[in-house]
Formats: structure tokens, sequence, C-alpha cells
């Protein structure tokens, strides 16, 4: 019964869309745009917040979000590393890397993004991450920028942005690059008819200055002049691999890392390992 719930409300919700469309369509496109936007989770729970509560915090407001920040102090000589995690989840994602870094004295900072984690907010996408992370890093300056899946992607549109030569070097994990294929998978699920599709693309187009297409990492990446390093899972079965082929053919300074196992969250000391070998080459 679940896994045929799990299988209708997509589509009743599709249907829904298709017939508002008819009577309102500009209320159907942002009923579609909220939906799409929405995390279903990836707040902080007690145990997350137990690590979270060791850093020094800061909220940054960006229009009317406000966005908590984390810092881990380092050696005043060293780095800043700003850390941006990905679609449902929180700073937290990055407990295991943290101390790595720590440990060599580098600085590190957090955020949580809209609607996640301990910040404020009800829809995340990767132009309001993007502003977010621009105003984290006015206040923190970092040397080095590392996010992780579309944090990956909005690490990668920020810098091209926002160009920023006080950041030395970029690291993306797992980054989905095309909207065009989200958008796909999008319209897959809830069952979405071509017509619905076209005219909630102009809405995109309206509203951020991109069509489907036109809103591609891989294309971005190409302005990019940092040094680069990617990291992706051949397996990922949430962001192709695929992505990360195409993101580093356009990225001249960048490094590809294929792994294999690891999963879409590449949690393992492998990864970390390879970070930090990155960060500390000069």
């Amino acid at each position: 019964m679940k896994k045929l719930l799990k299988k209708t409300i997509p589509i009743l919700i599709g249907k829904q869309l298709e017939f508002v469309s008819f009577f309102s369509p500009k209320k159907a496109h942002n009923m579609a745009f909220r939906l799409f936007c929405k995390p279903l989770k990836g707040k902080a729970s007690p145990e997350q917040q137990e690590f979270l509560g060791d850093a020094k915090d800061l909220i940054i407001h960006v229009e009317n979000i406000e966005i908590q920040t984390y810092r881990w102090e380092g050696n005043p000589n060293k780095e800043t590393i700003i850390l941006v995690h990905g679609w449902e989840s929180n700073s937290h994602r990055w407990k295991t890397i943290i101390p790595t870094f720590l440990n060599k004295g580098y600085n590190i900072v957090a955020l949580d993004a809209p609607a996640q984690g301990n910040s404020s907010g009800t829809i995340l996408n990767v132009p309001l991450y993007t502003e977010c992370l621009e105003a984290v890093i006015k206040v923190h300056q970092p040397d080095i920028v590392i996010g992780h899946s579309v944090g990956g992607m909005t690490t990668i549109f920020h810098q091209y942005k926002y160009p920023n030569p006080s950041i030395k070097k970029l690291a993306v994990l797992g980054p989905p690059s095309e909207l065009s294929l989200i958008m796909k998978g999008f319209q897959s699920t809830l069952k979405l008819s071509d017509r619905f599709m076209h005219s909630l693309n102009q809405f995109f187009k309206n509203r951020f200055g991109f069509f489907y297409h036109e809103f591609s990492i891989a294309a971005f990446a190409a302005d990019i002049q940092q040094d680069g390093l990617i990291i992706h899972d051949r397996l990922d079965r949430i962001a192709p691999f695929a992505a990360s082929k195409a993101i580093h053919k356009n990225w001249k300074n960048s490094k590809l890392i294929a792994t294999k196992g690891f999963g879409h969250s590449l949690y393992h000391p492998d990864v970390n390992a390879t970070l930090l070998e990155f960060i500390e080459t000069p």
C-alpha cells in the first residue's frame, strides 16, 4: 500500500497542476515552482545539533532569510574553507571531513542552505543558494570553497556569477549539471504534459533569465579560472557521472577523480584524503 501511495500521490499532484493551469497558468507555475524547490527533509536532528553546537555560530541575513553559519577556528595564518552542503541536508554532512581539516590548522566555515538545517525559509534552488553563499563569502572571505551535489552546482554557479579572484581553489563532489535533465525527471515523476513543461520553461526564463537548457553547470564551468577538483562516483544513482565528465571537459584547470561504490554521498576516507591533498598542493 505504501509503495502504491508513493507512486500515486505525485501523479495526483501533477493532475492538480494541469487542472489549475487551464484557469490560472500563473498560479499553476508558482505551485509547480514551489513544489520543485521544496526540500522534504534536512532540518538538523538533536544528534546533529550536538556536533554543530561545538562551532561558533553566526546568522547572516539574505533578504528575509536567516542563514545559519558555523565556524571552527584553526590557525589564524592558515586558509579558510567554506563548505556547501547539498539537497535535503545540512552542515552536519561534513562531520567526517571537518576534523581532518582542523588537524591541519585550516579555518572552517559551513552554512545551512535556506529551508535546511537551522536556516529559515521554505524553498531552495541554486540561484537562491548562490545569493546566500555570496553573502557568507563577503563575511568570511574564504580561500577555498567545497560543495557537494546541489552545493557543488552552487559553488560553480557562484564563481560564474560572482567571479572572485581571492578564492584560489574550488572542489565539487557529485555535482549534477543540466537543469534540463532534472526537469525531465520532475516531469516524469508528476506525469506532466509537454504543454505544461513548455509554459513552465518560460516561467523559469522570466524569473531567472535562463531556459532549462541554458542553465548548465558544465557550460558555466568554462568561465572558471581557479584550480578545481571534481570527485564523482561512477555508480552514482542520483547525479549521473556524465555530469562531472562534462564539467571537467569545460573547466580547463580541473582534475576529475572517479570513484566506484562510494555512492552519491561520497562519505569515504579516500575522498577526505584526496580533498586534503588537493588543498595542500601548491
